[in-house]
């Protein structure tokens, strides 16, 4: 059994993610990304409303195109309300979180595991957002995966934002209406 507590303790910010497994290309095209995402009033105003915290490990690659268009919008609600630590492990330095977070039997990234602040998992998700996917099943064309050359449309952005900012808001409910976490915390 994987010792989530150790492990999340051993990733890294976005920043130190990308300078140790990033090329300058692949920080470009991230970095890229990262300035497109804009988070509209109300979305920062409920992850601002966010009162437990939050541990969340990305298994992601630098290198991949779902990760160069998702991965940025977590270091935004991570800068929006500090409750949210994201910590972000390459796929193919851990194996062990691979494994266990492997989708359709498959290797993929991203895929984010939420934790409760005493280690307990919450849920996961990944690697691909409902939006992304319903985009894919209409194109039928291009490569299973996206090389992150070309940016995401600015409407896809917007749309993959708002899937991912509900999955966290769901994980923060479970986490707000835990008997457990409630007990602990008086409320």
């Amino acid at each position: 059994m994987l010792d989530l507590a150790a492990k999340f303790e051993s990733g890294l910010s976005y920043d130190d993610f990308l300078h140790a497994f990033g090329t300058e290309e692949q920080r470009r095209r991230w970095a890229s990304t990262h300035h497109q995402v804009d988070l509209t009033a109300p979305q920062r105003e409920l992850l601002a409303s966010f009162t437990r915290d939050m541990k969340v490990l990305c298994l992601a690659g630098a290198w991949c195109g779902d990760c160069v268009s998702q991965c940025p919008i977590f270091n935004h609600f991570q800068a929006t309300n500090p409750k949210i630590d994201v910590r972000y492990f390459d796929r193919d330095a851990n194996a062990d979180l691979g494994a266990m977070l492997s989708v359709c039997g498959g290797a993929r990234v991203p895929v984010v595991l939420f934790l409760s602040e005493d280690n307990h998992q919450v849920g996961w998700y990944g690697d691909r957002t409902l939006s992304k996917y319903r985009q894919l099943a209409a194109d039928q064309l291009g490569a299973a995966c996206p090389t992150g050359l070309v940016p995401e449309s600015r409407t896809m952005l917007q749309a993959v934002t708002q899937d991912w900012l509900d999955e966290f808001e769901r994980m923060q409910l479970i986490l707000r209406t835990s008997s457990r976490l409630r007990k602990l915390h008086g409320d």
